[in-house]
């Protein structure tokens, strides 16, 4: 039952390892799709997100603002711990609900959660391996402004906001080389395959 958890910057390719994962066969819990889920309409977390940055937070439909809550946090360290604060305890018990499921459905899973802030929230949880996508910071910022459309100002902002590349290979168990071919980087996916789902 090897639990993984797969991590990166963004524009690091951790997508493109997460696919490469589902493909073999690895049951793929997306961190990000989770805090929509606990975020939507009705939810107590919206609720809590209202109470605490006001209604101006949602939308005319009762759902999220996503853009007024990223300016709201970005760059304010204290707002974005009070919004963590909020979150993160509901994706953890949700992700853990997702975690059981896929093992109760099949007990020789490979369960894979791709979580874009392990470093900074759920580093200490028992992963059987850690993955990290890893891609010079001058690359994703290329990539953030061709691929995302992003300004290269903004692009280097949202890079600069999250941990250091040093700090994730310092976690990692294995490191995924991105900046290379999509098959260089499907071998290395392909190695590490065989790490969890190979039996010795």
């Amino acid at each position: 039952m090897p639990l993984i958890a797969l991590t990166g910057g963004i524009a690091s390719g951790k997508s493109t390892i997460a696919s490469r994962l589902a493909e073999l066969g690895a049951v793929v819990v997306d961190a990000d799709q989770i805090v929509r889920d606990v975020q939507s309409a009705g939810s107590p977390v919206l609720h809590a997100i209202a109470a605490e940055f006001g209604d101006r937070m949602l939308l005319a439909d009762g759902s999220l603002d996503r853009a007024a809550l990223g300016g709201r946090v970005f760059g304010d360290d204290a707002a974005l711990a009070r919004l963590n604060d909020i979150v993160h305890p509901a994706v953890k018990q949700e992700s853990a609900r997702r975690f059981a499921a896929a093992f109760a459905a099949d007990p020789s899973a490979v369960v894979v959660y791709d979580v874009p802030l392990l470093v900074e929230a759920r580093v200490d949880d028992p992963w059987d391996l850690i993955i990290v996508a890893d891609a010079p910071a001058e690359l994703r910022i290329r990539r953030l402004v061709e691929l995302r459309g992003m300004t290269e100002e903004a692009a280097r902002a949202r890079v600069a906001s999250q941990v250091s590349d040093d700090e994730r290979r310092a976690i990692a168990d294995v490191v995924i080389d991105t900046s290379g071919t999509l098959e260089q980087t499907q071998q290395q996916v392909d190695l590490a395959w065989e790490r969890v789902a190979v039996p010795d």
